[in-house]
C-alpha cells in the first residue's frame, strides 16, 4: 500500500520561501508520476507541479516561474520549493501519485500540509 508522508508546511511571509517534501513509501517509487496539489479556502483542489518518473515537469500558469518540483529518486522522496510566495499561495498541499503502468489512475494522497502566507 502507498503512503505519502508529507514535511515542510508553516507560515510565512509574503515574499518568503518554502520547502514541501514527501517521502514515498509502499511501492516502487519509479513507477509513479508524482505531483503536489492545493486546495486554498472555499476552493476546488488544483494542480500546482507534476514531475514524471522521467523527471519531465508540468506546472500550473499561476506558478509563473516561482515554484519548482523535484524527485530524488534514490530517496523516493519529492519536492516542491517555493519561492516568492504571494497570500494566495495559502493553501492545505497534497502530494499526489499515481502508478503510471495502469490504464485506469488511481491516485494516492498525502496527509496534506498546511501553508500559510500572511504579513
Amino acid at each position: 500500500q502507498v503512503q505519502l508522508v508529507e514535511s515542510g508546511g508553516g507560515l510565512v511571509q509574503p515574499g518568503e520561501s518554502l520547502r514541501l517534501s514527501c517521502a514515498f513509501r509502499g511501492s516502487t517509487f519509479a513507477f509513479y508520476g508524482m505531483g503536489w496539489y492545493r486546495q486554498g479556502p472555499g476552493k476546488l483542489r488544483e494542480m500546482v507541479a507534476t514531475v514524471n518518473p522521467g523527471s519531465g515537469t508540468n506546472y500550473a500558469d499561476f506558478v509563473e516561474g516561482r515554484f519548482t518540483i523535484s524527485r530524488d529518486n534514490s530517496k523516493s522522496t519529492v519536492f516542491l520549493q517555493m519561492n516568492s510566495l504571494k497570500p494566495d499561495d495559502t493553501a492545505v498541499y497534497y502530494c499526489n501519485a499515481y502508478d503510471i503502468r495502469e490504464k485506469v489512475r488511481y491516485n494516492y494522497w498525502g496527509q496534506g500540509s498546511q501553508v500559510t502566507v500572511s504579513s
